[in-house]
């Protein structure tokens, strides 16, 4: 008997990978990155700067999602998909421009490590390009949920080890080939949004 996969859990599961493997290439050497290390360096309760991220990451990127999901509305048909992939290739390239490092402000460190951090990361994804990368994947794959879900996961995958392993980590990492990768992906994606949609 041939196995049957349910079209909507193979379109989710999807969305899910891809929105994760897209945000984690794309934060590698990204500010938001750099960031995390700043307050690694800062603060010694990883725990609550891994929890700051996540609630600053859900936040951020729930709006950018469902932004993208309602642009989706207006990108129907032929041009819709060139937008969406034009402006996958666009972040692409844009990606090739390293980041300089998020300063952190000292005046907020009497709060504690958990809200310092929920606070500069949401402020530091603003127009950042994970930002428009989630908004972008909204519109793509029409999900807040899945996106969400997938953005934030890429977020931590790429987050959690630098602030654990920090500087160590950072400079066995190719940034500029990492950036080429990342370049390519959301290339291809741009691609993939135009010719199969």
């Amino acid at each position: 008997m041939p196995l049957v996969v349910n079209p909507v859990r193979k379109a989710s599961m999807e969305a899910l990978i891809t929105s994760t493997i897209t945000v984690a290439i794309a934060e590698i050497g990204d500010k938001t990155q750099l960031l995390s290390l700043l307050l690694a360096a800062k603060f010694r309760n990883k725990l609550a700067i891994i929890l700051g991220i996540l609630v600053a990451t859900l936040a951020n990127h729930a709006v950018s999602a469902a932004f993208g999901v309602w642009l989706s509305d207006f990108f129907i048909g032929f041009w819709g998909g060139w937008i969406i992939g034009g402006s996958f290739m666009l972040v692409g390239l844009w990606l090739l421009i390293p980041d300089k490092d998020e300063e952190t402000n000292s005046q907020f460190d009497q709060y504690g490590a958990f809200v310092v951090s929920a606070l500069l990361f949401f402020i530091a994804e603003i127009g950042d390009k994970t930002q428009i990368a989630t908004v972008l994947l909204g519109a793509q794959f029409q999900s807040t949920l899945i996106v969400i879900l997938g953005t934030t996961l890429g977020m931590l995958i790429a987050n959690v080890p630098i602030i654990y392993a920090g500087q160590k980590l950072m400079s066995k990492i190719p940034l500029n080939l990492t950036r080429m990768i990342a370049a390519i992906v959301f290339i291809c994606l741009g691609v993939l949004s135009i010719f199969v949609n």
